[in-house]
């Protein structure tokens, strides 16, 4: 029986650390932590992105080009 994807989709979710919940009445979070685990979330966010450039090259094209309308239409 092949796996679904759904399956293959919780394996690449699972080496992702689960986020740590600070109690609500101890300190505030550590700003270094914070930038450590921001900076993890957004190179996994780049990876992703060019991902889905290489995997959807047209669709990828056009919010390309729908971005740069966009930016056109609302310069100052």
């Amino acid at each position: 029986m092949p796996k679904s994807k759904r399956t293959a989709k919780h394996a690449v979710d699972e080496r992702v650390e689960p986020p740590v919940e600070a109690p609500a009445d101890g300190p505030a979070e550590d700003p270094a932590e914070r930038r450590r685990r921001r900076a993890v979330f957004l190179r996994e966010l780049a990876e992703a992105r060019a991902l889905r450039e290489r995997v959807q090259p047209r669709r990828t094209k056009a919010l390309r080009l729908r971005q740069a309308a966009r930016m056109r239409t609302f310069r100052f």
